[in-house]
C-alpha cells in the first residue's frame, strides 16, 4: 500500500507529435512521471543515425526531452536545431539527435546517454526509450504482404493486419516494464496507432506488464484519421487494434474530442484523405471500455492538435478520481 502523501505515478507510453503535447501538460502536475517512447523510427535524422551508428532512433526521445525540460530556452533552441540545406553532411540532422547519438557512443549506452542528457536540460520526470536496442518495425497487411520500415508501412496504402519487431527476441528497457508495474495511472498518448503506440506495446514482457498492473489504462484517441494507418478508422477500431496485438481488457477507458471540427479544418484534412475519428459509443460500451468525452483540441490551430492543458486537466481529473475510490475502497461494481 503507497503511502496517503506519495505523488501518484504516471506513466505515459508513445511517440510522435502527440507524445510531447501530452507531456508538456503534464510535467506541471503534483505527479512522480515516466516517458516511455518509441524508437522504431527509421526516417530522416533519427534513421541515418540508427544505420550508421546502431543505436535506436533518437528523435522521439529528443522530443520528449525538450517537452519535458525546464531549461533555459535558448539552450532549448539549440538542442531542437535542424541543420538546413547547406551545411554539408549535416544537412537534415537535429543537434539534439547528434547529442544523443554522442553520449550514447561516450556512456556505451543509449538509456544512459538519455539520463546525463536529462540532468544537462533540467528534464522533469524520468524517459525511458522503449528499448535500448537497434530494432525495426514490420507490417503483415490484409493481403497477406510484408512492409519493413516504420516510414515505409504508411506509403504501402493498405490496411494494416498487425505489426511486430525485428530482430527478435526483442527485449523493452527493464525500467519500463517496471514503470507500467507500478504506476498509478497507464496513459497512452495520442499518435500514429500502428508506427508510433504500438511499437511500444508489442514486446511480450509490456504485454504482460500491462494485463499485471492495478493501474488504470487510459488511451487518449486521435481525433483524426491518419492515412495508410487509419483510414475510415472508428475510436472503437483504434480499441480494437490494441485489443488484437495485446488481447481483450487491456485498455481501461478512451478519451475521445466531443466537439465539432470547423468545416474548414475538416476540408483541409480531407485534401490528405482524413477525417474525423467517429466515437461509436455502443461497440465502445460493448467492448467494456470506460468513454471519458472532452473538448480536448486546440480550437485557434489551423491544424488539430490535443490542448495541453486541457488534456492535463482531463488527466488530473482522471488521477484525482482514481485516488479518491482507492481512499474510499474503490468504484462500486
Amino acid at each position: 500500500m503507497k503511502a496517503q502523501d506519495k505523488r501518484p505515478q504516471v506513466t505515459v507510453i508513445g511517440g510522435g507529435t502527440g507524445m510531447p503535447v501530452l507531456l508538456r501538460g503534464l510535467k506541471n502536475l503534483p505527479v512522480d512521471l515516466k516517458a516511455l517512447v518509441t524508437v522504431a523510427d527509421d526516417g530522416g535524422s533519427s534513421g541515418r543515425l540508427r544505420s550508421e551508428m546502431e543505436i535506436p532512433a533518437p528523435g522521439d526521445v529528443r522530443n520528449c526531452l525538450a517537452a519535458l525540460s525546464d531549461a533555459e530556452p535558448m539552450l532549448l533552441e539549440l538542442f531542437q536545431h535542424r541543420f538546413l540545406k547547406g551545411d554539408s553532411g549535416l544537412t537534415g540532422h537535429s543537434m539534439g539527435n547528434l547529442l544523443l547519438a554522442a553520449m550514447a557512443s561516450v556512456t556505451g549506452d543509449f538509456y544512459t546517454g538519455i539520463k546525463e542528457i536529462s540532468r544537462v536540460l533540467s528534464v522533469k520526470g524520468d524517459i525511458y526509450p522503449i528499448t535500448n536496442e537497434n530494432m525495426s518495425l514490420v507490417a503483415e497487411m490484409e493481403d497477406g504482404s510484408i512492409v519493413t520500415g516504420e516510414s515505409n508501412i504508411p506509403k504501402a496504402g493498405k490496411r494494416i493486419r498487425r505489426v511486430f519487431l525485428q530482430p527478435q527476441p526483442a527485449k523493452p528497457l527493464p525500467n519500463a516494464v517496471d514503470a507500467i508495474l507500478h504506476a498509478d495511472m497507464i496513459v497512452i498518448s495520442p499518435g500514429s496507432l500502428y508506427t508510433s503506440i504500438l511499437p511500444n506495446l508489442i514486446f511480450p514482457e509490456i504485454d504482460e506488464a500491462i494485463r499485471k498492473t492495478e493501474a488504470k489504462v487510459v488511451y487518449i484517441c486521435n481525433v483524426m484519421t491518419q492515412k495508410g494507418e487509419t483510414d475510415g478508422y472508428r475510436a472503437s477500431d483504434h480499441i480494437q487494434a490494441i485489443f488484437d496485438h495485446l488481447g481483450t481488457g487491456t485498455v481501461d477507458a478512451i478519451v475521445v474530442h466531443n466537439e465539432p471540427i470547423a468545416e474548414n479544418i475538416k476540408e483541409k484534412y480531407a485534401e490528405e484523405h482524413a477525417e474525423p475519428v467517429i466515437y461509436d459509443l455502443d461497440r465502445l460500451v460493448d467492448m467494456g471500455v470506460e468513454i471519458i468525452e472532452g473538448d480536448i483540441i486546440e480550437h485557434a490551430s489551423p491544424t488539430i492538435r490535443h490542448d495541453t492543458d486541457k488534456v492535463a486537466k482531463l488527466v488530473q481529473t482522471l488521477i484525482e478520481r482514481e485516488q479518491q475510490q482507492k481512499r474510499t475502497g474503490g468504484s462500486a461494481e
